[in-house]
């Protein structure tokens, strides 16, 4: 798992990771979760499947739904791209998982760490990001070593990684 403060760049770790695995011709499955910009200012979250559907999964203009900070939260529309992911991460022989992120938005779908879990469990390789704030509910349901992604290792560690995950 790779935690940082928010604008670290977990997101491009994975990114950067998902370019690498497969140029070695490795299955990636999973998801990212990016920002949603409108004149320069971040107004929201986008969740994309590796390879399919995308959808907004959070802005700052929704009034209706649960809420994390400023932003509401469209829990269905998360649901839509990130649990048949994970099943398809599941499902795919010799596919390396990456999910950006586990974090107070997606903690919000009471089907989604239920899916970590498994994932976990599973034998398949996992990269994930985790929000700082959800490292204490995770560490007792997720056996996993954590990393921090700073200044420093971040452009290092997708090659890092990529060499561990393809050895």
């Amino acid at each position: 798992m790779l935690t940082a403060p928010p604008r670290t760049g977990k997101t491009t770790v994975i990114r950067r990771l998902a370019e690498l695995l497969r140029a070695a011709d490795v299955p990636v499955r999973g998801f990212l979760s990016d920002e949603v910009r409108e004149q320069g200012r971040r107004v929201g979250f986008m969740i994309e499947e590796f390879g399919g559907a995308k959808a907004v999964m959070a802005h700052a203009s929704w009034v209706s739904g649960p809420r994390v900070g400023k932003y509401g939260v469209n829990v269905p529309a998360f649901e839509r791209i990130a649990l048949p992911a994970i099943d398809r991460a599941l499902a795919t022989k010799g596919a390396v998982a990456l999910i950006d992120e586990i974090g107070p938005m997606e903690l919000l779908s009471p089907a989604f760490l239920p899916r970590c879990v498994a994932l976990f469990a599973a034998d398949v390789p996992v990269v994930a990001t985790v929000h700082q704030r959800s490292q204490p509910a995770l560490k007792s349901r997720i056996e996993a070593e954590l990393i921090t992604v700073t200044p420093h290792n971040r452009d290092e560690l997708p090659r890092t990684l990529g060499r561990l995950l393809t050895a």
